[in-house]
């Protein structure tokens, strides 16, 4: 009765949030895909032990590539859009060229072996932008390359159910690994 009294007076705000529901981890995906999927990893591995793996797979593999469409998107607007403001996270021209002359094309097979991998998958975005790669296929490509991955993941977060102190704690590490490595990069090339 008290739900029913709720859900009609705010259908939306009817009770906590579950953290561990599939749709958080749908939309922590599709953030993440849409920005730098720092945590995707991560992410399957801690949702692997509330849902099958299949449906980690299936579902966040959706959301994972729906994010990188967006990503792709921005991309796309900010290359053609030659503001200031947009410079500051836009690649240089140089940066472009070199791209396209070490990964002529993003291909469907290249863009689904990227996503199946750990592997970053910058290089080729940035080609798919600039080529004006087809939007649907380039779902596609990310879908199919992530649900394999996915599976495996999540499949692994089941079997060996990695503590959540210790998955945040390897962000944390991994993290503060790549401040290092820049901060030491930045230090070198200023003397």
């Amino acid at each position: 009765m008290r739900f029913r009294a709720c859900a009609r007076a705010h259908p939306l705000h009817c009770g906590p949030v579950n953290p561990q529901a599939l749709w958080v981890l749908c939309a922590l995906l599709f953030a993440d895909g849409a920005t730098f999927s720092f945590a995707t990893t991560f992410l399957l591995l801690e949702y692997g032990k509330f849902h099958p793996p299949w449906q980690v797979a299936l579902a966040g593999g959706a959301a994972s590539a729906a994010g990188s469409v967006l990503q792709l998107m921005l991309l796309r607007f900010f290359i053609r859009a030659d503001r200031p403001w947009t410079r500051r996270f836009v690649p240089t021209r140089e940066r472009v060229t070199a791209t396209l002359a070490r990964y002529p094309s993003a291909s469907f097979l290249a863009l689904l072996l990227a996503r199946a991998t750990p592997l970053p998958d910058a290089p080729l975005k940035l080609v798919a932008a600039v080529v004006g790669y087809p939007l649907v296929l380039y779902f596609l490509a990310i879908l199919l390359g992530a649900l394999p991955y996915y599976y495996v993941l999540a499949l692994v977060g089941q079997k060996f159910r990695v503590p959540t102190w210790v998955v945040i704690g390897s962000m944390v590490v991994i993290g503060l690994g790549v401040g290092v490595d820049r901060w030491r990069r930045r230090a070198r090339g200023a003397e």
